[in-house]
């Protein structure tokens, strides 16, 4: 009965999030789902991402959290449409919060729409949001363990961010093997080792995002 309740609640919100994702198609608009850990620096890259395109892409970001607005204040102040969803207690977003959501942007000024979901490394892989792809940011303080304990999220992700290097020296995370179990979950996972808070590496996520949305408008993606 539990699994069938569950596939009761997964076809639902994949059914609505077939339609989202077809009206961002529509409207050309990159819709990223950016996941990660709490305080694995998802906010901060947000932040830097937002500044350093400002002036190339029109972007807007839907903050999910159990409660506050505190990241949504934080991305406020970057001068771009941000929309705050609280769960109140609920560990991931789904496509109806999302939906809801969308009601406050104006759509057709978009470019890029990035969804951060709630802090977890489990739930938040599971349920589709109408994005065309998703993002895990790990940060190297949480142990490289993590991609072969947690493999849906690495497995189901776009691109792997492996957040705070600036701090590797002060850590036993071994960036190599790191990468190369992200790569065996998903052998066509982009890996990217970035600092959010020095600029490290920060570029190529740059440039994968560029990408990303200049292929959506052309209809590419």
């Amino acid at each position: 009965m539990e699994v069938n309740v569950m596939q009761d609640i997964l076809g639902k919100n994949d059914a609505l999030a077939d339609a989202m994702k077809a009206d961002f198609a529509a409207r050309r608009i990159f819709v990223l789902n950016l996941m990660g850990s709490p305080g694995s620096g998802k906010t901060t890259l947000m932040e830097a991402t937002l500044r350093a395109l400002a002036d190339e892409l029109r972007m807007a970001v839907i903050e999910g959290d159990l409660f506050t607005s505190k990241d949504a204040d934080r991305i406020g102040a970057c001068g771009v449409q941000v929309v705050q969803i609280n769960t109140a207690g609920g560990c991931h977003l789904d496509a109806a919060m999302v939906e809801k959501a969308l009601q406050s942007l104006k759509l057709d000024d978009l470019d890029l729409i990035v969804i951060e979901n709630v802090g977890n490394l489990v739930c938040p892989a599971e349920f589709a949001l109408g994005e065309d792809a998703k993002a895990v940011v790990l940060s190297v303080t949480e142990g490289d363990d993590k991609p072969m304990k947690y493999p849906l999220m690495f497995k189901e992700s776009a691109v792997a961010l492996l957040n705070k290097t600036d701090l590797l020296p002060f850590t036993n995370f071994d960036l190599p093997q790191a990468t190369e179990d992200i790569k065996t979950i998903h052998p066509g996972a982009e890996v990217l080792a970035v600092s959010a808070t020095k600029g490290d590496g920060m570029e190529a996520w740059f440039d994968w995002l560029r990408e990303k949305v200049k292929a959506k408008k052309e209809g590419a993606a």
